[in-house]
């Protein structure tokens, strides 16, 4: 135990160590120094660890809550990057692998899907919603282009920049993928009828990034999706809750859910 301890402490130090040098960067846009920091920090949450930051103390709690804001704004920033880079070629869509982290979204589309299938037989969705697809909506193009390949997907972000380079990607695309794909301008928590007509809902990790919004989120998604209807919640595991917010499974279930199954992925699917 004194060993797993000791272990805990030396990753949160390392961590914290991170957390500062990013919290004085200048700008969170890509960048050599800023590459290297995010890669030093995802390398090391990545491996499996004893740590439950659940149970950090309250110093520890604010640095991780905020380091995830960090990662979020970063995240926005590198996608948004290669949004534009890949707007600029004739084909977009032909580029997708010039993105570092597009092998992830192809084997975590492929994992959700999977789970999916297996845990709600008979499911044939038509119509998905992604709310957080961001300006790089890779993970319903994926599912659109590989595995939904008759699904109608609309992707919900707040922000109008986002959707607006996620539009560009589709130029000259393939015409049956790019008609089942629809971006829209509007935070979760306004939409309520449009809900009710999905058959699956992913929410992405980073919408609803404290644990009190997150559950908020859910909550309305349980009071507007319709009865039978599957959700899709991506949540943390171990140190990937320094990354991203871990998701409270009593949240799940207050929000008017059954918990089918969950997975934590022990390989590089963040």
């Amino acid at each position: 135990m004194e060993a797993q301890n000791q272990e805990v402490a030396a990753l949160v130090e390392k961590i914290a160590g991170l957390h500062a040098a990013i919290s004085k960067l200048p700008s969170l846009s890509p960048s050599a120094e800023v590459d290297a920091l995010f890669t030093d920090l995802v390398t090391a949450c990545v491996p499996a660890s004893p740590v439950d930051v659940a149970k950090l103390g309250p110093e520890a709690q604010a640095m991780r809550e905020e380091l995830i804001r960090l990662c979020s704004a970063a995240e926005g920033h590198l996608e948004a990057h290669y949004a534009d880079m890949l707007a600029a070629f004739d084909s977009p869509l032909d580029h997708l692998a010039r993105f570092p982290y597009y092998g992830n979204y192809v084997n975590l589309s492929k994992l959700e899907y999977d789970l999916l299938v297996r845990y709600v037989p008979g499911i044939a969705p038509t119509r998905v919603a992604f709310v957080g697809s961001g300006p790089l909506p890779f993970s319903s193009l994926v599912l659109a282009a590989h595995h939904l390949p008759d699904a109608v997907f609309d992707n919900y972000d707040r922000c109008g920049a986002a959707n607006e380079r996620a539009r560009r990607l589709f130029r000259g695309a393939d015409e049956g993928l790019g008609a089942r794909m629809a971006f829209h301008t509007a935070d979760v928590a306004t939409l309520t009828g449009e809900l009710g007509a999905y058959d699956v809902v992913f929410l992405a990790a980073l919408v609803g990034m404290a644990a009190e919004e997150k559950a908020e989120v859910i909550a309305h998604l349980g009071a507007h999706m319709a009865d039978g209807a599957a959700l899709v919640v991506r949540s943390a595991h171990g140190a990937r809750g320094f990354l991203y917010p871990i998701v409270d499974l009593e949240d799940i279930r207050r929000g008017g859910f059954d918990v089918l199954a969950v997975y934590h992925p022990d390989d590089e699917v963040i």
